[in-house]
């Protein structure tokens, strides 16, 4: 009977191990399917600090792919460099039924640097593998173990990594030691881990499961902010042999002062002599930094090179002043040695750079945030930042890399948490002013003028530098109307830390007014339309509008002798409410008529509720700015 008994516990087990790894796709839920380019079966992640040198990853998932738009995350790719191995990997795909089609281990992983082509000594690989399978669903299943030499970087939990892909179950697990401090940052994690502790290790289980793929939404806001994540730091670790402690911004930030920055900034006495030669005639702070940014800019260029301790330590300032090049980091350390020299303070500052908008937590501080570096210059009542990596952006002026955020500074004193000038919705300004002839057969000829700032200066810098082909591809692409072309092309600058491009064109666009029998058809605003905006009926995220501006146009058209010039004139509209302002007018003076517009976009974060209120703002913008005249022509 016990024979029996064992016998039937066995069957049941063996079962159960069954049923657990089956892969048939007919067994997801029918709402994981639903919106979902991807289903997430499975995802086990145990990360191991046995020691503050030696932390182990192990990750089991299993990836449904539903069809193509599904292809990345079937993806795997895995970083390592010196102080990241990876001990294993292997792994099997499944068909739509869950029966197994292949397997594959980490000889089938393609090898490559992470060298960009602007990277020197880079010592980070990556390990890429994508099943190759052209059958849709099919599964694929990844096992490894990851050996980190270090934990200053726990890798982070996110069970649901975008919107289109649905979660089965998935689960984290962090196991240390049970005198280890760690300090833990949960967002949008309902209720606590598991916690289980004896004598040798304490372990923490955060679970999650049946998480619905989304419709997305637009103008939503940070994912990070919305989205399930675990992000832990411990107080003590290790990096690169390298030792140190921290709870807060202020103590990361003098030890990345102490020993990341303190020792590389001494430059040779001859460059010291050169630097107080180049700026003795300099009155100010200010106007001394700014002659040794023309020095930096004039000596050296941006080349990416991920040495020394895990790429987060510069180069020596005396390398880059003997080479001439560096990374952002290497650079800036450069830069600030310079001003030493010179006897203007700095502060070495860490951002999250990108045109999306992403600040420092102040409540939380660790290294995994930021990936880029700039300089602040604490001046008296008029604070200057510096971004050290271009050969072209003016003194003073960050743009849209890095606006409008709060980085950490690393200071002798300790870290402290900055926030970046912001480009405002008044400054990112367009303004435009064209003075078109209207010929017999509609075509459009004359001049325009526009002059680009703020953000919107950012965004047409690149264009200057252009051979005269590239730009006129470029200015087609942009201004996107049919028989355009550009009989002169000019553009100027005014390279202030409020800086301003200005762009001339003589422009032709053959038949652009529509002559159709005694009528002209006109379309006043050639230039400058404003996008619809999808209707949502339901919302569930906040709007979120990243940046603001503002745009100004004021056309100016000459009607040919043969226009009638007795015709009503449409009335002027005018919408505003929070996201903004719009106003189109038309007036009439002798025989040109003149159409003028402005709009302005305000940045910021809105209940979801109000998302209604701006679609039907910008999709009236929308039918405003396809206003057509009708003129009629004398007999």
């Amino acid at each position: 009977m016990k024979i029996k008994l064992i016998f039937l516990c066995i069957l049941g087990l063996a079962n159960s191990a069954v049923a657990q790894d089956n892969y048939d796709v007919d067994l997801i839920a029918g709402s994981l399917k639903n919106r979902a380019n991807a289903c997430i079966r499975i995802n086990e992640t145990v990360v191991d600090m046995r020691a503050p040198e030696n932390v182990m990853q192990t990750v089991k998932k299993a990836i449904t792919v539903f069809n193509e738009n599904g292809e990345d995350e079937a993806r795997l790719v895995l970083h390592y460099d010196k102080n990241t191995s990876i001990k294993s990997i292997k792994g099997e795909v499944y068909n739509s039924v869950g029966k197994p089609i292949s397997k594959f281990t980490q000889h089938d992983f393609s090898d490559i640097s992470v060298a960009d082509g602007f990277s020197l000594f880079i010592d980070s690989r990556i390990k890429h593998y994508l099943p190759n399978v052209n059958q849709y669903p099919y599964t694929v299943v990844y096992y490894y173990e990851i050996r980190n030499k270090q934990n200053l970087g726990i890798p982070r939990w996110r069970p649901k990594p975008a919107d289109d892909v649905s979660v089965e179950q998935s689960s984290y697990t962090f196991i240390s030691k049970p005198t280890d401090e760690v300090r833990i940052k949960t967002l949008n994690y309902k209720g606590a881990p598991e916690v289980v502790t004896d004598e040798k290790q304490k372990k923490m289980i955060w679970r999650a499961g049946n998480l619905l793929a989304v419709k997305s939404e637009p103008y939503n806001p940070d994912p990070e902010t919305y989205l399930t994540s675990v992000q832990i730091a411990p107080t003590q670790f290790t990096y690169y042999n390298y030792k140190g402690s921290y709870q807060n911004w202020e103590e990361l930030g003098k030890w990345v002062y102490n020993n990341l920055i303190k020792q590389r900034n001494t430059l040779s006495p001859e460059t010291i002599a050169m630097v107080k030669n180049l700026v003795k005639d300099e009155k100010t702070d200010k106007d001394k930094a700014k002659k040794i940014y023309q020095y930096l800019q004039s000596k050296t260029r941006y080349i990416s090179v991920q040495i020394g301790i895990g790429g987060i330590q510069p180069i020596a300032a005396s390398e880059v002043d003997r080479l001439g090049y560096g990374d952002c980091k290497a650079l800036v350390n450069y830069m600030q040695s310079l001003l030493k020299a010179a006897d203007v303070d700095s502060y070495y500052c860490v951002v999250e750079a990108g045109s999306q908008k992403k600040s420092m937590d102040p409540k939380f501080a660790d290294m995994s945030q930021g990936n880029h570096i700039i300089l602040c210059l604490p001046l008296k009542n008029d604070t200057t930042w510096l971004e050290c990596t271009s050969q072209k952006i003016p003194f003073g002026f960050l743009g849209d890399f890095t606006d409008d955020r709060v980085v950490f500074a690393c200071t002798p004193e300790g870290g402290k948490l900055l926030r970046t000038p912001k480009l405002s919705a008044q400054s990112n300004l367009q303004v435009r002013k064209a003075n078109l002839k209207i010929n017999q057969d509609g075509t459009l000829s004359g001049d325009m003028s526009t002059v680009f700032s703020g953000a919107q200066y950012d965004n047409h810098e690149s264009i200057i530098s252009k051979p005269i082909a590239e730009q006129h591809k470029a200015l087609k692409s942009s201004y996107n109307i049919d028989n355009i072309n550009f009989e002169k092309v000019v553009y100027t600058q005014e390279k202030t830390s409020d800086p301003k491009i200005t762009e001339v064109l003589q422009v032709n666009i053959g038949h652009y007014a529509t002559i159709n029998g005694d009528k002209l058809y006109l379309q006043p605003n050639a230039f400058n339309i404003a996008r619809t905006i999808p209707e949502v009926k339901t919302r569930a995220l906040p709007v979120y509008i990243n940046r603001g501006y503002t745009d100004e146009d004021t056309i100016s058209y000459q009607l040919p002798d043969q226009v009638s010039t007795n015709f009503i004139l449409p009335n002027d509209k005018i919408f505003k409410n929070d996201f903004g302002f719009y106003e189109a007018k038309v007036s009439f003076v002798g025989n040109k008529i003149t159409y003028s517009r402005k709009i302005r976009i305000n940045d910021g974060t809105f209940p979801a509720e109000k998302y209604a209120e701006f679609s039907k703002f910008m999709n009236e913008v929308n039918t405003a700015d396809h206003l057509k005249l009708v003129l009629s022509l004398k007999k």
